[in-house]
Formats: C-alpha cells, structure tokens, sequence
C-alpha cells in the first residue's frame, strides 16, 4: 500500500513544532489524521541516535520524515524508523533552509532528481526489508513544484516524473517553489507564489500517484476544496495559529459519527495530558506553547495567551495554569 487513509488529511513536518508532545496534544482531538515527525538527519539514526525519534503509541499513525542526500544513510534510518514502528516513511527534497542546504539535502535535492529517484528506491527496498511479514510501510517523497529558476512547468513534470518512474507512488507537494538564496525559510512559505493548478495538473498526468497538497490551507472548507482534485492535504502552520481545527477533521473529512469536542473539553484533556507529562519528568511548557492558539477566533483569546506566555515556563507551575488562562479569558469577557 503506497498511501494510507490516514493521509487523507496530516499535520506537516516542522521544525522545533511537531515533536512527541505535540503529537500527543494532536490526538486528543483528532485519531485519524497522519502526524509528521520534525525532519530527522538520517546521519542521526545511522549513530543511533535513536531516541530522537521515540514516540508513544497513542501517536499512531504517524510518519517518521528523513534528511539526507545519501541512499545508503537514508536506507538505514529507513530500517531504523520501520523497526521503530513508524507507520509511513518520508524523504524530505523540499526545505529550504540553511541548515539543510549546507548538507546538500532538502530542496536542494531538486536540482537533482535521478538523485531523489535513488534515494527513494533505496528507502523503499530498506522499509520492505525491515517490514514484519505481510506488512507494508509506504515511502513518499515530500517537495515543491520548483527551486530557484527551476520553476516552469516542464521543469515540475520532468521532477515529478522521475520521482514516479522510480516506483513512488505517494508525493506531498508544497505548491511553491523554493527560494534556497534570498528568502528565509519563513518567506518561502509565504513568498512565492502559489501554483494549485500546477499540483492539479500533476494528478491528472499520474491517475495511479496519490497526490497531497500543501501549502496556504487554512480551512475545512479548504480542505474539501482541494479534496476535490487530489488525493490529501496537510496543513502546517495553520496548526500552530489554530490548533482546535484538529478538533473537526474526524467528523469532516473522515466520516466519525461522533461530536466534536468543544474547545473547554479539549482544554480540560490538555490538563490530564499535562498532568502526564509531568509525572514522566517533561516540564509543561512543552504542551503549553502548543496550546497558545487553542481560543484563536473567540473573544478576549489574546488574555488567555498572555496569562499562559506569562506562566507557562515557571518552575511551580502546574497543568491547571490552563484553566486558569482560560478562566482569564472569561473574567474579560464579563469585565466588557
């Protein structure tokens, strides 16, 4: 299987954001979306460096994202991640920043393709290798329609293809090219233009490649949109600025029969997880920071992420700061 239901819909890779705790956060509201992994160097993996990339089981299904220009490095991280229990592989040939391209991967990878078709090849042969018998763990490659003037469209046909005659089946496309001299990795998210007809256009030239979509997504609405051309859509820093959009993806692109959680329901799980997170030695700061944008949208929201920015990185802090953030929020709106 090249593509799991759970990529549907899935939160992106990000650096410094999507480590265990916030998947964990992520899974209170929502249990189908496929969660991402930050990128990990598989030169990290290759030294064992493994704990890098422990997760708990509750984060599941989730999707272990790999760095590196070298197919053997890769295909050993692959081995690792598969004998972790990831539950998908992906190859980052789309980040843009310093740090990666100073080791010759991420988007700079585009201005190579064969180079992405051998280390893809190499990753799906270690994941089937390392896989329990019977079982499939999927690879996918993660980039953008173009990198610095390698932009136009028969240059994206002519990346994409080479990526899929080399057997993959699963690409996630950020639908901007990469700036790699000039913007920071912020502005390419932002700064160059979005190309949606071109991701489009992918799909229709592959039926049989499942094509995600990333990039200025922001909405459910959104997301049915785009679900209307392609196969998936992953969501990043729409995330970060309104985490409770999670809380409705099962019910609205997955079909669960089931209510929504409020937003205060949501927060009074966050207390339990804290409350988890702490008696496992992790400070709160690193649940809460995720949660500063849980009341984005409501009235007063901006008195309960100063009380928790405030709080949230004192030694006595406890995990109902939240209630008392959001208490603050309420006292706001009755002060009115």
């Amino acid at each position: 299987m090249s593509f799991l239901p759970s990529e549907r819909f899935s939160v992106a890779p990000m650096v410094d954001v999507t480590d265990s705790v916030f998947r964990r956060m992520a899974r209170v509201m929502t249990q189908r979306a496929m969660l991402y992994t930050e990128m990990i160097a598989a030169e990290a993996l290759v030294h064992a460096k493994y704990y890098l990339i422990d997760f708990k089981e509750e984060e599941l299904p989730c999707c272990l994202q790999l760095g590196s220009a070298d197919p053997k490095k890769l295909a050993q991280a692959t081995a690792v991640g598969v004998a972790h229990g990831y539950s998908a592989i992906n190859l980052n040939a789309g980040c843009p920043s310093d740090k990666v391209q100073s080791g010759n991967f991420g988007a700079i990878l585009m201005k190579t393709p064969e180079l992405i078709a051998k280390c893809y090849q190499a990753m799906a042969e270690a994941a089937d290798k390392a896989a329990p018998a019977g079982v499939s763990i999927p690879v996918s490659v993660k980039t953008r329609i173009g990198v610095d003037e390698l932009d136009s469209e028969e240059f994206t046909f002519k990346l994409m293809g080479t990526i899929y005659e080399a057997g993959c089946r699963h690409l996630i496309i950020h639908a901007r090219k990469a700036w790699l001299n000039g913007l920071s990795p912020k502005e390419n998210r932002t700064i160059p233009p979005l190309d949606y007809e071109r991701v489009y256009k992918i799909k229709a030239a592959f039926p049989e490649l499942h094509v995600t979509i990333n990039g200025g997504i922001t909405t459910m609405e959104q997301c049915h949109e785009q679900l209307t051309h392609v196969d998936g859509v992953m969501l990043g820093r729409a995330i970060i600025d309104n985490p409770y959009l999670l809380a409705s993806v099962d019910r609205e692109l997955f079909g669960e029969d089931k209510p929504q959680l409020t937003r205060e329901e949501v927060l009074a799980r966050m207390v339990d997880l804290g409350a988890q997170l702490q008696s496992e030695g992790k400070a709160l700061h690193f649940l809460c920071r995720h949660l500063l944008g849980l009341f984005n949208g409501c009235a007063h929201s901006r008195l309960y992420r100063r009380y928790l920015s405030e709080h949230m990185t004192k030694k006595e802090v406890r995990p109902d700061i939240l209630l008392k953030a959001h208490q603050a929020m309420v006292q706001g709106m009755l002060d009115v």
